[in-house]
């Protein structure tokens, strides 16, 4: 018999096909006698329609490629006016090229099971690497947050840490203080509070109970606040020794405050006492200043140990979230040993950020100003703002 004529046909119109089908077929043999397949080759859609073999007759084997599959000489479905001899019809229908399949153009896999011609074409499947994916945001610790800038080794950038990543912090928004625990009161001074200009300092909350309240100071740059520190307080080291529930004077004196600010950083002394215990018994998290130098990793070992006590002991929560790099000096190949020693053994928890050396650095507590006010463009500064944005990139 003559090959029909093919009918152009866009790919909306296969839905039509499949009802001159239903006409065709018999509805009783229709569901078994039925089978659709839609392939994309080039620019044609082929679609077969294999009639029903007969139910005592051995189904002939899948044909290797999409040819016109023969039915049996029993059970045909009755001849329609463009069925061929072996009573399978076949239509080319030419559609426009497309960038990329649809869902109505994906093609069905060869010799699968019959699907519903009222249904028959798959639904769209999710692209690789997106199915059940959802954005996520930065993690990191909820607000407010409280962070006891640590390490028993002098030296290594704990004060300066504290004052410029406070002002850095603080220029981003947030509301912060700083707790100035050092009984040599240089975070006190770095931020421009005079001690003949307070009452209170953070002797008189450790050891008086006085509300920390109404020990902060106010500095001379917006959202930043001092608790200061007097030299009054390195006698606080024998005072609470015999005082009640010593390591945790700190924290019930930070918990009536929490709520004013987003981040208070505690400024520890360089020793391993009962003041740092009290400030590790009262933080969430501990930042560590590590100087790029050999004496730095000793100390790093035993605050460790410390840490560990604290968080087994007085809180559960402690952890060694951020190690800051200071005083970096790019000239020298010991400061890139001791940087890579500390990013392979601590991995992620070491800041991108590095704190280089530079001479801007030391000037600035002599004016009363954190690195951001008193040279905006230096590298400290822009070392400092870069760490503000990593410190802060997952609070919440």
């Amino acid at each position: 018999m003559k090959r029909p004529t093919p009918i152009k046909k866009t790919s909306s119109d296969v839905a039509t096909a499949h009802a001159e089908l239903d006409s065709v077929l018999p509805p009783l043999n229709r569901s078994a006698a039925e089978q659709v397949v839609q392939r994309r080759a080039g620019e044609s859609i082929v679609v077969e329609s294999v009639a029903a073999p007969d139910a005592t007759a051995t189904p002939p084997p899948p044909a290797p490629s999409p040819t016109p599959v023969g039915a049996g000489t029993s059970g045909q479905a009755p001849s329609g006016p463009a069925d061929q001899t072996d009573g399978s019809v076949v239509e080319d229908v030419p559609v426009k090229e497309a960038p990329a399949p649809t869902s109505t153009d994906i093609p069905a896999a060869e010799g699968g099971l019959p699907e519903d011609t009222a249904n028959s074409q798959a639904p769209a499947e999710p692209s690789s690497g997106t199915f059940g994916s959802v954005p996520q945001a930065a993690s990191g610790n909820p607000l407010p947050r409280v962070l006891a800038v640590a390490n028993q080794k002098g030296g290594v950038g704990k004060t300066t840490t504290s004052v410029n990543l406070g002002a850095a912090l603080a220029e981003l928004g947030f509301r912060v203080l700083v707790i100035d625990l050092d009984p040599q009161g240089n975070a006190t001074t770095g931020l421009g509070v005079d001690a003949r200009h307070f009452e209170l300092s953070m002797y008189d909350v450790m050891m008086r109970d006085a509300s920390l309240e109404d020990c902060v100071e106010p500095t001379s740059m917006k959202n930043l606040f001092v608790a200061p520190a007097t030299i009054a307080l390195a006698g606080a080291e024998i005072e609470l020794v015999p005082a009640f529930s010593r390591e945790l004077k700190l924290k019930r004196s930070i918990e009536s405050i929490l709520d004013d600010f987003d981040f208070v950083l505690i400024d520890c002394p360089p020793s391993l006492g009962l003041i740092t215990v009290n400030a590790l018994a009262a933080a969430d998290e501990v930042l560590v200043p590590i100087q790029c130098e050999y004496y730095a990793l000793e100390g790093l070992s035993q605050l460790m140990r410390n840490v560990h006590l604290v968080a087994s002991n007085l809180n559960p929560k402690l952890d060694i979230s951020t190690i800051v790099l200071t005083m970096y000096d790019a000239r020298t190949k010991l400061a890139d040993q001791v940087a890579n020693e500390v990013r392979q053994h601590f991995g992620s928890k070491v800041c991108r950020s590095v704190i280089p050396r530079t001479v801007r650095l030391s000037e600035a507590p002599s004016f009363g100003q954190p690195i951001t006010a008193f040279d905006p463009s230096s590298r400290g500064a822009i070392a400092y703002r870069e760490l503000a944005k990593e410190v802060s990139g997952g609070a919440s």
